[in-house]
């Protein structure tokens, strides 16, 4: 392997000739050898619309001249629509500012703004430091492009999948507003309700966690850009943050703002705890979504077994014919982690000490990967589960028929300990709720087919 010598303030370092980087990132490397976790793509694509933002900016206020600014504008969004992610290795395992991932975008766009400007004959040369990170620090650049790359992927990614598998529990419960159940509480036979009032519950949910993550998403627009070191905006025009922000507006068609207080934006992360909750807030939902269909499909002949799933393929290895819900297992799976990393993101983001926060990396790490891994199983569960769910109402019509919690709808015409005593002894005598009734004297036939009416027990009030 061919190499070339870049210097930093520490002294010369060997870098791979066919690399973009430079010094701090080759020593990066070489120091953080822990895992194999790097940054995250959508990280470094936030990085490159923050560097060219900050490139704007400064042309804006004079602080670079128009060849070099629209030279690293350029190389920003070049870097975007080829996807050149080979050229940014470093792990999350770094410095807990993510100052090496910093340095890695600015060495990188200097070494292809360099290029550019030699292949056209200009003498000019772009620093990684004096010019791509002009009026800027990794303390206010790291959280910036953290709260870029949430948003984004929340917005892209995220809130797309829930709308999608929402559709498709809406249409199930459409389909299935008449097919009558008995429900369960307490995993114990309850009164009866539809399938699609049941599943009802389930779309609700997804529309309450979008209001929750949308509602909650809209604290990640404000931006830690313009506080630099340690939130005073040292080495930073006192516009810059703004200018900065609306820049970034207009790249990504998403409104930002430059915090209005960056001393709180460089040490505290309490907007991606708030977000990430309600992200946790889906996957608690997405949790029981994904059990009620398990334990609804479980069977086929010794479980519940009121709705069938789709065979996606062979269960088991040594039992033949056996159907396994493997897309509920996958999703509950996907939610366990993320339930894991909101953990980690509440901890590391409790770690704010003085001035900075410096668990930086760890933190957008964790959340960018919930993201992924709900937005993923969501789709996963809808297209290979949930949109091939049938009812077997052979089986929900037996334990209609057989359910002794049908005799609740008694209780204004007999009371309580009355139609206590018929569940109890039906129970007892192995005998149905009408025999009982009437051996007993409480009801006569007639009144009892009057009572026990399962249309007017699932909806009440009409």
């Amino acid at each position: 392997m061919s190499y070339r010598v870049e210097r930093d303030t520490l002294g010369e370092v060997k870098v791979p000739s066919d690399k973009w980087w430079g010094a701090q990132t080759q020593r990066s490397l070489e120091n953080f050898k822990i895992g194999k976790e790097q940054m995250p793509k959508e990280v470094v694509e936030a990085f490159t619309v923050l560097k060219e933002a900050t490139a704007a900016a400064n042309l804006r206020l004079g602080n670079l001249d128009q060849i070099k600014s629209e030279t690293i504008q350029q190389v920003c969004q070049e870097l975007r629509a080829e996807g050149t992610y080979e050229h940014f290795p470093l792990v999350v395992w770094q410095t807990g500012s993510g100052t090496q991932s910093n340095m890695n975008m600015n060495e990188v766009v200097a070494f292809r703004g360099n290029e550019r400007l030699a292949k056209v004959g200009n003498d000019e040369r772009i620093h990684p430091n004096d010019d791509v990170n002009r009026s800027q620090s990794s303390n206010d650049t790291f959280p910036t492009a953290m709260h870029i790359a949430a948003l984004k992927e929340v917005k892209e990614r995220l809130l797309p999948a829930i709308q999608r598998l929402r559709s498709t529990v809406e249409q199930k419960s459409k389909s299935f507003e008449n097919v009558i159940k008995i429900g369960r509480t307490h995993l114990q036979d309850a009164t009866p309700l539809t399938l699609g009032q049941e599943i009802s519950g389930w779309a609700h949910m997804l529309k309450k966690s979008e209001e929750m993550i949308n509602q909650s998403s809209e604290q990640l627009r404000h931006l830690a850009i313009g506080g630099t070191a340690v939130g005073t905006g040292i080495n930073a025009h006192p516009s810059f943050g703004d200018l900065t922000a609306e820049e970034i507006s207009r790249i990504t068609g998403e409104t930002f703002y430059s915090s209005e207080n960056k001393f709180h934006a460089l040490t505290s992360h309490d907007e991606m705890i708030y977000v990430h909750g309600a992200i946790k807030g889906l996957a608690a939902d997405l949790m029981k979504i994904a059990n009620d269909v398990r334990w609804l499909a479980s069977g086929p002949r010794s479980g519940i077994g009121e709705i069938s799933i789709p065979a996606n393929e062979p269960g088991s290895s040594i039992m033949p014919g056996k159907v396994n819900p493997t897309q509920s297992e996958a999703l509950t799976m996907a939610v366990s982690q993320v339930f894991g990393n909101d953990a980690t993101i509440g901890f590391a983001a409790s770690q704010g000490n003085f001035e900075l926060n410096v668990f930086k990396p760890v933190i957008v790490y964790n959340f960018l990967q919930s993201v992924r891994l709900l937005s993923d199983a969501m789709d996963s569960f809808n297209d290979k589960c949930v949109v091939g769910i049938e009812v077997n109402e052979e089986v929900i019509e037996k334990h209609v028929k057989n359910s002794l919690m049908l005799v609740t709808a008694l209780n204004p015409h007999i009371g309580y300990e009355k139609a206590a005593t018929i569940a109890k002894t039906a129970f007892q005598n192995n005998a149905t709720l009408k025999e009982t009734a009437v051996e007993l004297g409480y009801l006569t036939e007639e009144q009892f087919d009057e009572y026990i009416n399962l249309e007017k027990m699932v909806r009440p009030t009409e």
